[in-house]
């Protein structure tokens, strides 16, 4: 038997219907789906310590579940003390399960613990039907073992879907459990 993550029968077997009845979908393809999420975790303080770029790819690393990759810098900036190829952050992508299972653990365990925590906004859509969720401290994940965190950052969890507007994402993020605050109609 093969595994099969929560959330993925969730939608499945859930969201599928309850979408194709509000939006009208003559077909279950047409319903618009999570195609990928890709966390980016920018260092600018790496250009001075390079131990930044390795603590935060190992941080990442257990966050995601899979290996990050190191992100290198296109131009030179002098005001910046960049040059071209300096490593100035880290991302991964995740897809199929290791999607839903980080989805899950986020929603379930991670935003919980975000202090005042009262939702997340519903306004960072792209107009294509994707979301990006900006997360101040990286330390929210339980995996993130707090006695060896030497300096805290930041995240971008951006959730790629195949929804054509806003709206419709905005649906299945809600059916997937995501907390917004402000519920737009």
């Amino acid at each position: 038997m093969k595994y099969i993550p929560n959330l993925r029968n969730k939608y499945n077997e859930e969201i599928v219907p309850k979408l194709m009845e509000q939006f009208n979908y003559d077909s279950p393809m047409e319903v618009p789906k999570l195609v990928k999420i890709a966390i980016n975790q920018g260092l600018g303080d790496a250009t001075q310590d390079k131990k930044i770029v390795d603590t935060a790819l190992s941080d990442i690393g257990v966050v995601a579940g899979q290996k990050g990759v190191v992100t290198k810098a296109k131009k030179s900036v002098s005001n910046f003390k960049l040059r071209e190829g300096m490593p100035i952050g880290v991302k991964v992508t995740l897809r199929k399960n290791r999607m839903y299972e980080f989805l899950e653990r986020l929603i379930a365990v991670s935003l919980p613990r975000v202090r005042d925590f009262r939702g997340i906004s519903d306004k960072s859509f792209d107009g294509r039907g994707n979301y990006t969720l900006g997360v101040t401290e990286h330390i929210i994940f339980p995996e993130i073992d707090m006695d060896k965190v030497s300096r805290i950052h930041g995240m971008d969890i951006s959730f790629v879907t195949t929804a054509n507007t806003d709206a419709e994402a905005l649906a299945l993020l809600k059916e997937f459990g995501m907390p917004f605050k402000n519920q737009r109609k």
